[in-house]
């Protein structure tokens, strides 16, 4: 289907953005050109002409209409298929983690039990994950099922086919007026490949220097073309394998933090402790109960932790047993086993109508292991306290479990798996209406996305008896000094001992949680690229309209919920809405220098049991271009994101969580400020237990913005081109969950009159934590969603690209992006002061300025890639805690680090590519902060940084085709 146009001229600006992509590898560009989210081209009976005007004419990630430039008053980051290649990555989320507009620290792999520990995604310019409308193919993605830090919506980007990906389009800056809900930050739209020229097959194979993390990737791909060029198709799979790395395989993560800002002290794997002599001190002699003369050396459970378990001693507290080596049994990069299908296909009824489908299907399963610290036992979830006659105290029992207890395959034994199936199909016509300069897409699309968490637990009355059977003995009765903790006379000697895998067995397992989420969509559009003549050249209009239906369930494995499972609870809620949008775009091209740019767009909701919600947004965009090689460019509108159906749906649900109790810490006498001081308060305070809760509310209101950017393009060349742009952001009614150790500071400062107990911020906190009357201990939380927050954000891109051939030398092309955060304040609660999230390090711990840069070489048979990923300066530990921010003592800034990867490749056939890759080329670790203290298992800030080390590659790509 030839796409009509009599416009074949280009400018500089678009011819330098063609060299740029073109020169480096032929292959791929036209794909890239001519594919568009909602038309499929046929392949194989183009003619000259109608390959010319496609060329003449693409479809821009950010506008509907198509049109003769490729930089528009949007704009757009193109990282091409073979961008990917040669820069080493090895998923789409890597691509994007490794973006600089990802200055966002988000929760992956890494950070040890998060809420969906086996997806990944990003903040783009450190807004929420959330804040960011994915796309595939010009199609909303599913969402992810199970919610991010437990509360909130989003995408999860590890299971998309990165062999079959042909580009992946950044579209920074508020985008509601065309895209919808979600879309504040910035839209991403991945293309899948359409075509290929003959059946592709390529094999990658890697490991990481420092151990851990082996992986295999297979992939194949192939075109058809039948029925006389009418029926065309491509199909493609992907397969992928790739071993965990656990903690201990990595020297930063393997044991407590030995250099830090305090000495390291050992887990306490084996703990005896409470109040003793009630009858004389009441609850002023807190500590740990001397060990029995039998456990004094540990000597029956010292071969724990590979050996490491031994006598310890907590300064002020007592003895114990315990490792210093605990935290690196965790995993910190997911084991994975994935595949995927790719299917395209397109039917030409006549030269005025096409019919298309496309198959997206992902299944995943990825394992990982939270961590010793998460797995144990203690008396403290069931009875609080009992109270032993022996010591006259209320005494608790806390015992980890070690790998030497689950059997040969110890930590494997216990690591939780998720595994999802996701789909996204489309099926719609397109063409034009007869000769007309009309054209229309009319098709639907569904997505589903079913998660399966396969999470490892402890049964509590299983593992409760265990313990009272063999240690604590039969209940004698109740305390007789207030009536409310079991008496029992304990066998401390017993407790000191190492179970049998069986044993373990008998009361662990796993718990199955399904959720799911759907999204089922109709729509039509409707578009004129010389809907009518103006001296600048032909004005463009497109009009859409979409109905659909969103659903989400979650539902926990009920034992979570009935307090079957032991210090665990879980996330439910589910809902469904119809919604409705309608949007319209106009493309006026005014003068030849001068075009402007309107899109509207209307969208409705309407939940289930809740009232209908609406918001229209719209944009004005600017193009002025007084020089063939000079463009001014600018946009002002609104954006939105709609409360998800989580934000509405989510049912009052439970968690059990530790939080570190400042007030009653600096009570005790340790300084909330001073992270040493906050290690030595007793566990009582710094580590206690408690239940949180948290609901969605129905009656939610969407995230309003206001968003504008202003930027230039120069192209000094055909090969040279430069673009800067500034965006802004306003947003308000953002809804707004507080963290449980934020919340924690905040009723700190409240009670501590460091903030005024009478402002709003304290008012809310205050209600927000449940204390015991008798002893002010913390019992529960409360962290509800409601519309209140406001936010300022400023930032600043720049990129160039630059291709040089040369005579017998080969070619060369350069290409760089920086992004730099300018401003970040918020305010949660009204009549609150402006928190500074950019240098404000108690706030957020991500970078202002984050950039990359590739060099790449190309000759003959030969092409190499170098590709650097450089991230500014963060706050050390000492500054992210303290309120001081950077006043504190010893509180600074990290220096900035860069990580490099190298690629080469080569051609022994026109058919056949071999490639050498090296990721992170010098092993570079994350920044060495000497300010985390010794009780971290992890000195270093994991949203930001990896510890994963060098990786090497190598891989093998054949084309039958060629």
């Amino acid at each position: 289907m030839a796409v009509k146009s009599s416009r074949l001229q280009r400018s500089r600006l678009s011819a330098a953005l063609i060299a740029a992509l073109v020169i480096p590898v032929s292959t791929g560009v036209m794909a890239q050109d001519t594919d568009t989210s909602t038309e499929a081209e046929d392949s194989t009976s183009q003619t000259a002409e109608s390959r010319a005007t496609n060329l003449d004419r693409v479809l821009v990630t950010g506008s509907l209409i198509p049109q003769t430039e490729i930089e528009t008053f949007s704009p757009v980051m193109t990282i091409t298929a073979e961008d990917i290649r040669s820069r080493g990555f090895t998923s789409v989320a890597e691509v994007l983690q490794e973006n600089a507009v990802s200055t966002g620290g988000t929760q992956g792999a890494q950070s040890s039990a998060s809420f969906t520990q086996g997806a990944e995604t990003i903040g783009m310019f450190g807004l929420d994950p959330g804040y960011t409308k994915y796309l595939i193919d010009g199609r909303p993605m599913a969402n992810f099922p199970a919610l991010y830090n437990g509360s909130d919506t989003f995408n999860n980007i590890s299971n998309i086919p990165i062999d079959l990906v042909e580009t992946i389009e950044i579209l920074p800056g508020g985008q509601s007026s065309l895209y919808g809900s979600d879309a504040i930050a910035g839209v991403i739209n991945i293309k899948l490949k359409k075509r290929t020229d003959g059946t592709s097959i390529g094999v990658r194979g890697g490991w990481y220097s420092d151990g851990g993390g082996s992986s295999f990737r297979a992939s194949i791909a192939d075109g058809f073309s039948a029925i006389g060029g009418r029926l065309n198709g491509l199909m493609g799979v992907q397969f992928e394998q790739r071993d965990p790395i656990w903690a201990y395989q990595r020297d930063l993560t393997r044991q407590f933090n030995t250099n830090g800002a305090s000495p390291p002290i050992a887990s306490r794997d084996f703990l005896v402790y409470g109040y003793k002599g009630i009858s004389q001190f009441r609850f002023g002699n807190f500590g740990y109960v001397d060990l029995p003369p039998e456990a004094a050396e540990c000597s029956n459970v010292d071969h724990f932790f590979g050996g490491t378990e031994g006598p310890q001693v907590r300064p002020g507290s007592g003895e114990y047993c315990g490792s210093f080596f605990t935290p690196g049994y965790r995993t910190i990069l997911n084991e994975k086993e994935a595949a995927q299908f790719v299917g395209h296909v397109t039917w030409d009824f006549n030269d005025n109508a096409q019919l298309y489908a496309d198959l997206l299907y992902s299944t995943e399963e990825v394992g990982y292991h939270i961590g010793s610290n998460y797995t144990w036992w203690g008396t403290g979830v069931k009875w609080g306290y009992y109270y032993d006659p022996d010591v006259d105290g209320l005494i608790n029992l806390q015992r980890a479990f070690a790998p030497e207890d689950m059997g040969p395959e110890g930590f494997r034994n216990s690591m939780s798996f998720d595994q999802s199936d996701a789909y996204q199909t489309a099926l719609g016509v397109n063409g034009y209406f007869g000769d007309s300069d009309w054209s229309y897409d009319f098709g639907g699309t569904y997505t589903r996305y079913e998660l399966e968490e396969k999470g490892f637990v402890r049964w509590a009355d299983a593992i409760n008896d265990y313990f009272q059977d063999r240690v604590l003995g039969p209940q004698q009765g109740w305390d007789p000094y207030f009536g409310a903790y079991p008496v029992f006379t304990p066998d401390y000697g017993a407790f000191y001992q190492p179970i049998s895998a069986e044993d373990f067995a008998s009361f662990t397992g796993y718990a199955t949680s399904r959720s799911k989420t759907t999204d089922a969509m109709v729509r039509a559009q409707v578009t004129n690229s010389s809907l009518f003549s103006l001296p600048g050249g032909d004005a463009g209009v497109a009009i859409a309209l979409e109905s659909g239906r969103q659903t989400w369930n979650y539902d926990p494995d009920p034992r979570y919920l009935d307090g079957s499972i032991w210090g665990t609870t879980a996330v439910a809620g589910g809902g469904e809405r119809d919604r409705y949008a309608a949007t319209a775009e106009l493309r006026m091209p005014i003068v030849d220098m001068l075009t402007v740019t309107g899109s509207g767009r209307y969208d409705s909701f309407s939940p289930d049991g809740g009232s209908t919600l609406s918001k229209s947004t719209y944009s004005l965009g600017v193009e002025f271009r007084p020089l063939e090689s000079l463009m001014l460019r600018g946009k002002y509108g609104t954006a939105f994101r709609a409360p998800t159906l989580s934000d509405q749906f989510q049912g009052r649900s439970g968690f059990y969580t530790f939080v570190t109790d400042y007030y009653l810490c600096s009570e005790a006498g340790y300084d909330p400020a001073d992270p040493a001081q906050i290690d030595a308060c007793p566990s009582q305070f710094s580590s206690r237990q408690v239940f949180g809760t948290q609901a969605g509310n129905v009656d939610l209101e969407p995230i309003n913005a206001d968003v504008w950017n202003a930027g230039v393009v120069w192209a000094p060349t055909n090969r040279l081109s430069f673009t800067a742009d500034y965006y802004s952001w306003e947003i308000d009614n953002e809804v707004t969950q507080q963290s449980t150790d934020a919340l924690m500071m905040q009723d700190y400062r409240c009670r501590a009159g460091i903030d005024d107990i009478n402002s709003p911020t304290c008012v809310q906190t205050l209600s927000q934590v449940t204390r015991q009357d008798s002893n002010n201990y913390v019992v529960e939380i409360f962290t509800p969603k409601i519309n209140v927050s406001k936010r300022e954000m400023q930032a600043a891109t720049a990129a160039f690209n630059y291709v040089m051939p040369t005579d017998g030398a080969g070619t060369f092309s350069f290409d760089g992006n920086y992004t730099r955060i300018l401003k970040h304040d918020r305010i949660v609660y009204e009549g609150d002061p402006v928190l500074d999230y950019l240098d404000d390090p108690y706030y957020s711990g991500d970078p202002a300025d984050r950039a990359t840069l590739s060099a790449s070489w190309n000759r003959d048979k030969w092409s190499t890639t170098l590709y650097a990923n450089w991230i500014g300066e963060t706050p050390n530990y000492r500054a992210l805690v303290s309120t001081s921010g950077y006043d504190a003592e010893g509180a600074a800034k990290l220096d900035s680090t860069t990580t490099f990867n190298a690629s080469v490749s080569y051609r022994p056939l026109d058919t056949l590519e071999l490639s050498f890759l090296v990721n992170n080329l010098t092993d570079e670790m994350p920044p060495y902060d000497a300010t985390f203290p010794g009780t971290s298992g992890a000195p270093y800030n994991s949203g930001n940084y990896s510890v994963y080390g060098r990786s090497m590659y190598v891989e093998a790509r054949y084309n039958f085709g060629k």
